[in-house]
C-alpha cells in the first residue's frame, strides 16, 4: 500500500524501505567499513534525487493551479497559498500554521 503522510515527503512504504535499507548498510559496516560508506553515499545521492524530483512536481503542480488563468480568483489563489504553506511546512518539518518571525539578535 502506497500511503502518504502529509508530514512527509515520500510515501510511508518507501520510507519504510529505505530504512529497511539504512540498517542493512549500519550492519555491514563492521565486516566492509568502506562498501558501507560506499552504498551510505549512493543512497543518500538517490534519496536527493529522489526529492528533487517531488519538489519538481510539486512545484509545477502549485504553479499550475494559479497559472491557469491570466486572472485567477481569488479562492483559487487561497487554496494555491494554502498548498504553498503546507509544503513550505513538510520543508521546514513544522506543521506551524504560519511561520513564526526570526527574533531580532540581542546585543
Amino acid at each position: 500500500m502506497n500511503t502518504r503522510d502529509d508530514s512527509a515527503f515520500l510515501p510511508n512504504d518507501r520510507m519504510d524501505d529505505l530504512r529497511g535499507r539504512w540498517a542493512d548498510i549500519q550492519a555491514e559496516f563492521v565486516d566492509d567499513p568502506r562498501a558501507s560508506v560506499k552504498e551510505a553515499h549512493a543512497m543518500v545521492a538517490e534519496i536527493v534525487n529522489e526529492l528533487t524530483q517531488r519538489f519538481t512536481d510539486e512545484r509545477a503542480s502549485l504553479e499550475s493551479q494559479w497559472n491557469r488563468d491570466e486572472q485567477p480568483d481569488t479562492e483559487e489563489l487561497r487554496i494555491a497559498l494554502q498548498r504553498y504553506r503546507g509544503f513550505f511546512n513538510r520543508l521546514l518539518g513544522t506543521t506551524e500554521a504560519t511561520p513564526q518571525p526570526a527574533s531580532a539578535p540581542s546585543n
